[in-house]
């Protein structure tokens, strides 16, 4: 047994929890994070050895695939000497970023959890020590000298999600996240509490593969009452489309007027990708359940089932960008490939 301690990589590349507050002008500024163990001296406290990067901050508003690329980059770099990586990353689009590495990095054996706060370290009331603490704590955890964890996760107000399962349901709540569709992997009580059923089995014979194309050419249409024909028109005839994500009613469901089912049907003939995902923040896409999503099933929309709108994006552009052939792309897309999906 070796008593060596597990080596983490803390990268901070934005957001709340990497900032502190002038008390002066109230303003927020981000901190070196080499200080980091200043700022939070209980982090000595953990049994690891915590490296930290700093990118320059971007606000999780900007963010964009060419810094999923950075990130997964540095993960790749750093691979064969860490046990495990925290992301500290704004709270807005951490989700986006969680699903995109989850498809990013095939084969990952080692935990890549992403963290942030609602409010600055330097707060009185600041969230940020608990979920930075018990992110690295996570990360750490080992069995048989192997990381518990070997996937793309969200830790939030003391729960492990898994990042591809996740969405942020509040701006303004410590629990700013929620997985609708899947338990959480970890809670984070007196002990934590790991949820092993429900952890990522990865293929232990396969090595890590890092995918860095992605092809962001797609759409996001949420259809309501009284949408247009102009309007969806306009949308299918951007230049260089290649798929169109359509959030549904309830189970799937959508208008059976016939301008809609023939638009679509010309557009899936034309080799544009049509993903069917719900808009209710629960529950699956069942295609053919109601008369009303039987047509999107004739004319082969591909069911994104139970997918959050987030990971339905990520899955998207990585895919397209894998470069699959038009007859394996439904099937592709419909298979669970990191968990996404039940």
């Amino acid at each position: 047994m070796s008593n060596t301690k597990p080596n983490i990589l803390l990268v901070y590349t934005g957001g709340t929890i990497g900032m502190l507050k002038d008390f002066k002008t109230g303003a927020l500024k981000a901190f070196d994070f080499k200080t980091l163990l200043d700022k939070i001296p209980e982090l000595q406290l953990l049994d690891c050895n915590i490296e930290t990067v700093s990118y320059e901050p971007i606000d999780s508003s900007n963010m964009s695939p060419e810094y999923w690329i950075q990130i997964v980059e540095l993960i790749e770099l750093n691979y064969n000497s860490c046990d495990g990586f925290v992301i500290l990353h704004g709270s807005d689009t951490m989700s986006y970023t969680a699903s995109a590495l989850s498809f990013m990095l095939e084969n990952l054996k080692k935990p890549v959890i992403f963290t942030g706060s609602q409010l600055p370290v330097g707060d009185l009331r600041t969230d940020a020590k608990e979920n930075l603490i018990t992110s690295i704590q996570i990360a750490a955890l080992q069995k048989n000298n192997e990381p518990v964890i070997k996937e793309v996760c969200l830790y939030f107000e003391y729960k492990l999600y898994r990042g591809n399962r996740t969405t942020k349901i509040n701006a303004e709540h410590f629990q700013a996240f929620a997985s609708p569709n899947y338990n959480e992997l970890v809670e984070s009580g007196v002990h934590l509490k790991v949820n092993k059923k429900y952890l990522f089995k990865p293929d232990e014979n396969k090595s890590l593969k890092v995918h860095k194309n992605l092809d962001n050419n797609i759409a996001l249409i949420k259809l309501f009452p009284g949408i247009t024909e102009v309007v969806i028109q306009s949308i299918f005839s951007t230049p260089n489309l290649k798929a169109v994500i359509l959030e549904t009613y309830g189970a799937g469901n959508c208008t059976t007027v016939p301008w809609f089912i023939k638009l679509l049907e010309k557009q899936i003939s034309k080799g544009i990708h049509v993903v069917n995902i719900t808009q209710c923040s629960g529950g699956s896409v069942m295609m053919g359940h109601y008369e009303t999503s039987n047509a999107l099933k004739r004319i082969g929309v591909i069911s994104g089932k139970d997918i959050t709108t987030e990971a339905a994006v990520s899955k998207l552009m990585y895919l397209l960008g894998a470069n699959i052939s038009q007859e394996m792309f439904k099937t592709t897309y419909e298979m669970p490939l990191r968990g996404e999906m039940t």
